[in-house]
């Protein structure tokens, strides 16, 4: 199977799970969700207005999730308060995508969102 073209799948799944996260369209020059790949990571974050100057947007990560493929599972890290990436502590690994999306939507341990 040709790489790029899992890279395209976990893509699309990537991108159907943002716009469910997103807020509605009118509120999006306010607050909004973003992801961006970065070092072979897709980092998730809020993105909002600067508060000195509205014109410009500010990112603040706060979920990055890595396919390790030597063991063919999902890493998933939480931003910490001192700005460092830290593995989600009730989850060690995961095969599916999926699942650790699901568990960054849920944010049980309020890691996240909050």
């Amino acid at each position: 199977m040709d790489a790029s073209k899992i890279v395209d799948f976990n893509k699309a799944i990537i991108d159907s799970f943002i716009e469910e996260l997103r807020p509605p369209a009118d509120k999006r020059d306010q607050i909004d969700i973003g992801y961006k790949l970065v070092s072979k990571a897709y980092e998730f974050s809020e993105i909002r207005p600067d508060w000195m100057d509205a014109s410009k947007k500010m990112e603040f990560p706060f979920a990055k999730i890595r396919y390790v493929k030597s063991q063919k599972v999902w890493k998933l890290y939480w931003m910490r308060g001192s700005g460092k990436w830290e593995l989600y502590p009730e989850l060690s690994d995961s095969e599916s995508l999926q699942e650790v999306l699901q568990i960054i939507k849920e944010d049980k341990l309020h890691c996240f969102f909050g």
